[in-house]
């Protein structure tokens, strides 16, 4: 491959950008069903922490949470509003998707992305940007059930509402995006004094690889 074709490629396709170390983002989807490749991204929540070698804190005040606009013809289960408690009326006058989606970038910036079964939470936002900003973003993603499960193996747990009880971490109320997300990132704390344990001094990519052990310790 020639340098002109590699020029090229890094062009169209540049690499991901270096994670911001002291700032990660904790968010919470809420969606239209539970098939994040067909059902549509309802609203978006999250929340900062700040990382540093000895701990992790959560800053409330550096917080974010739109609800998308859906389509005016749009309708909606009755049971899933239920569960989200986003009703039709404010589905249908939220933020434009393009316009909450750049926010949103905008808030994250360089800082790697935290979830709880982060792979619904990533194909939402992933399929959502494809469509109305013409890209999917490249930020890293951690995803929180299997790092739980490597740091506390002795913990029977698999649900979010299992981890929560587990460390008595309350929630506001469950399935609403601001209120699931601080309770993801609590989950986060709770979590980092095993992390240091492990890793001493922690970095994203650290802290990835020890989530990734979950995969190892199932094929073993």
């Amino acid at each position: 491959m020639t340098a002109s074709v590699l020029d090229a490629l890094k062009r169209w396709w540049p690499a991901a950008p270096a994670p911001d170390e002291a700032r990660w983002v904790v968010l919470d989807v809420e969606s239209s069903g539970l098939d994040p490749h067909h059902d549509r991204l309802l609203a978006i929540a999250a929340i900062g922490v700040q990382i540093t070698p000895d701990r992790a804190l959560i800053a409330p005040g550096d917080s974010f949470e739109v609800v998308l606009k859906q389509p005016d013809r749009t309708t909606a289960d009755k049971d899933n509003i239920l569960v989200h408690g986003i009703g039709l009326g404010a589905q249908r006058s939220g933020m434009p998707p393009a316009q909450a989606l750049s926010a949103f970038e905008q808030f994250v910036g360089a800082s790697p992305l935290v979830a709880f079964h982060a792979a619904f939470d990533r194909a939402l936002i992933e399929r959502a940007s494809r469509a109305h900003l013409g890209r999917s973003g490249r930020h890293a993603w951690l995803d929180l059930e299997p790092l739980a499960a490597v740091l506390h193996p002795q913990v029977r747990a698999r649900a979010l509402d299992d981890w929560l009880a587990h460390f008595g971490i309350g929630v506001a109320v469950r399935h609403q995006a601001a209120a699931d997300a601080l309770a993801t990132a609590e989950l986060l704390l709770k979590l980092w004094p095993a992390v240091r344990a492990q890793r001493p001094r922690p970095d994203f990519r650290a802290v990835q690889a020890l989530a990734a052990q979950r995969r190892w310790l199932a094929s073993g």
